[in-house]
């Protein structure tokens, strides 16, 4: 026995209301040619149908970082840090970072 679908299990395109009630029984062929190209993407003949790819992405917008509220967060921070002294560049009489533990 066949497992093809007969042509009653077919689910029939919907009809224009713009057309007369006595209208054509048959697709047009934008719909015939859409309908093909679906099943021989689901066959596994073709890759993917292009109908339902998703246009492509606009062009991205460039990164502002001066306007990053986390950016922003760190440079106030860090300028607190180096008003308040707590910063000092690192040399041979200072050769490690500052510790945020409290010294005894």
């Amino acid at each position: 026995m066949s497992t093809e679908p007969f042509e009653s299990d077919v689910p029939a395109p919907h009809r224009d209301r713009h057309e007369h009630g006595g209208g054509y029984d048959r697709p047009n062929d934008d719909e015939l040619a859409l309908r093909t190209e679906r099943e021989r993407v689901e066959a596994g003949l073709e890759a993917y149908d292009e109908e339902d790819v998703p246009p492509a992405a606009d062009a991205t917008v460039p990164y502002d970082r001066e306007a990053d509220p986390i950016y922003q967060d760190i440079e106030s921070v860090t300028a607190r840090q180096e008003a308040e002294g707590e910063t000092t560049p690192l040399s041979d009489d200072n050769p490690f970072p500052p510790t945020r533990y409290a010294e005894q």
